[in-house]
């Protein structure tokens, strides 16, 4: 009996995902088709599919759902597949809340953004070009 009632749904965990701007559009807006291998299309998608997730109230539940989690494929929380295995490796779980299981999007927004410049940065330096705070 104990068991049962240890399979149950958690709706707290889980009902979230009625209110997400996501629930009555179509799946392709968030994940690769199989027959678009387009890489212009898929950023396209990509991009829509964020412009969504940008006014969701559920954002930071999603987003944090998906690292979690570690899903693998499509635009979840304003995050693309991309980005969260960026976010795997830059590290994700100091910008997570535990008990409200919501993701601190920004704070998430920023690692990602500060990731591109440092390589950009890097590869400036070895080519030997002068800083622009020099």
């Amino acid at each position: 009996m104990r068991a049962t009632r240890m399979l149950r749904p958690i709706s707290e965990v889980w009902d979230w995902q009625r209110l997400g701007r996501c629930r009555d559009r179509s799946d392709s807006q968030f994940f690769h088709p199989d027959d678009d291998l387009g890489r212009i299309s898929r950023r396209l998608r990509e991009a829509a599919a964020k412009r969504v997730c940008s006014s969701c109230p559920v954002r930071p539940e999603c987003a944090a759902h998906a690292l979690a989690i570690g899903e693998e494929y499509g635009v979840w929380g304003g995050f693309t597949e991309s980005e969260r295995v960026q976010l795997r490796g830059l590290g994700w779980r100091d910008a997570l809340d535990e008990h409200s299981r919501r993701a601190d999007v920004r704070r998430l927004e920023r690692r990602l953004a500060l990731a591109r410049r440092v390589p950009l940065q890097a590869t400036d330096e070895r080519a030997g070009a002068v800083p622009a705070h020099a």
